[in-house]
């Protein structure tokens, strides 16, 4: 199903289902913020469901999240509704038993449909005592949080903001937050389960922009060397040089691609320095990773588009390099998971709400993520308030307006300061 199509059915549908919804919670007495805490357990909630519809690297920077209610509710069964398209990351995280991963596919209206019925009538089986919503402002998600069936509901309210209505059903709401980083945002709604409800909680304890994502991808050493020696023996132009990832394409938001020619400067730059360079991407991005390495001029510039086939392969890929320039999206956040270092740009969202976390990097080598932004007035301008719909005509110069240059001499000097590459 199209975008489009999909933040029609959410603006338009999606209001009218919501508001259907708070009426019949009105008239049964669910609506009420104050929460009746003995429709749980006394040890806490045993059965909690988290919501998480977004785009791949959301389920990254929701790690700490899930280390929180590990942590508070040990005895809790964790359950994890996604997109079937992103449950790939769920599985490899281990974010939840194979069991309890549900997903909805919404390839199609029907797909989308049947498949809410079937996790609606699997949730009310269990049955939920908590779900999670950690959409912003998705009416679907809303709807879903209300038909599990689950007494406690933790959820983005949008307070006062006109034009954001999705019910009034959700019992353990808390403000979106624009100005705090959504990793800090996720952990306030754990917070909630356990707090007064809609609109504030107040109570809630101050918290750091998380340290770690609290993930990992587990990984033999003879398994990432087995790796590595593929990757050389497929691409023997690399062997004994520093190799520098390049994710060039936009995914399904083109205007967050930072230039194709800043990618061709910087990779030339690079490729002077004697580095070799890859680009990164679905198999959809090979024209532009093959645009660019014929404008590059080297043989040294690789396009590795469709070249692993997993996310795992992709992580040891990361492994098995020194460097990724990336635009804003999953591999960026998937990176944090390894050791390599990351430059990523910003531009029609921003690294202050969306930067990946600190990740695994060693103190001593440095921040292993760099985020670039270049601040002009507009940017940025995707946000929870309008659907992650652009005003910009195509024209990004949030993103034209972060030189090469500059970054090519910061890429080079994290490259200096990395051990050299050992034989295979």
């Amino acid at each position: 199903m199209k975008l489009q199509t999909q933040r029609w059915i959410d603006r338009w549908v999606g209001q009218l289902l919501c508001g259907a919804v708070s009426l019949w919670a009105r008239l049964i007495g669910t609506r009420a913020p104050k929460v009746d805490r003995s429709l749980t357990s006394t040890d806490g909630p045993r059965h909690i469901l988290v919501i998480l519809l977004s785009e791949m690297g959301s389920v990254v920077l929701a790690g700490p999240m899930f280390a929180a209610l590990r942590q508070r509710y040990p005895g809790a069964t964790v359950h994890v509704l996604q997109l079937k398209k992103n449950q790939e990351v769920a599985r490899m995280l281990g974010l939840a038993a194979a069991e309890h991963l549900h997903a909805i596919d919404d390839s199609s209206g029907f797909s989308l449909l049947r498949d809410i019925l079937r996790v609606t009538l699997a949730m009310r089986r269990l049955p939920l005592d908590a779900v999670i919503d950690c959409e912003l402002f998705s009416r679907v998600s809303s709807l879903l949080s209300y038909l599990t069936g689950a007494p406690l509901r933790a959820g983005f309210t949008p307070h006062t903001q006109e034009g954001l209505y999705r019910g009034s059903y959700i019992n353990c709401a808390i403000p979106y937050n624009p100005y705090q980083h959504i990793s800090k945002q996720f952990l306030s709604l754990v917070d909630a389960l356990e707090g007064d409800g809609a609109p504030r909680n107040k109570a809630a304890p101050i918290r750091e922009l998380p340290a770690e994502t609290g993930l990992s991808v587990p990984f033999t050493p003879e398994e990432l060397q087995t790796y590595r020696a593929q990757v050389l023996a497929d691409h023997p132009v690399l062997a004994g040089r520093k190799i520098v990832l390049m994710y060039p394409g936009g995914g399904i938001l083109p205007e967050r691609a930072w230039p194709a020619e800043h990618y061709v400067r910087v990779a030339r730059g690079l490729i002077e320095a004697g580095h070799g360079v890859g680009l990164i991407g679905l198999k959809e991005d090979a024209t532009l990773a093959a645009q660019i390495c014929q404008q590059t001029g080297n043989e040294r510039c690789i396009a590795l588009t469709g070249y692993t086939r997993s996310l795992r392969e992709l992580l040891m890929l990361f492994h098995a390099s020194h460097l990724l320039l990336t635009n804003d999206g999953g591999p960026g956040h998937f990176a944090s998971l390894t050791p390599i270092r990351t430059m990523m740009f910003f531009g029609p969202e921003t690294g202050r709400l969306y930067g990946p976390l600190p990740g695994l990097r060693s103190k001593a080598l440095g921040a292993q993520a760099t985020v670039y932004e270049s601040g002009i007035a507009c940017s940025p301008c995707l946000s929870a308030y309008n659907h992650r719909l652009t005003f910009c005509d195509g024209d990004n110069q949030c993103l034209k307006r972060i030189a090469p240059d500059p970054v090519l001499a910061d890429a080079l000097q994290a490259l200096r300061e990395l051990p050299e590459p050992t034989a295979v």
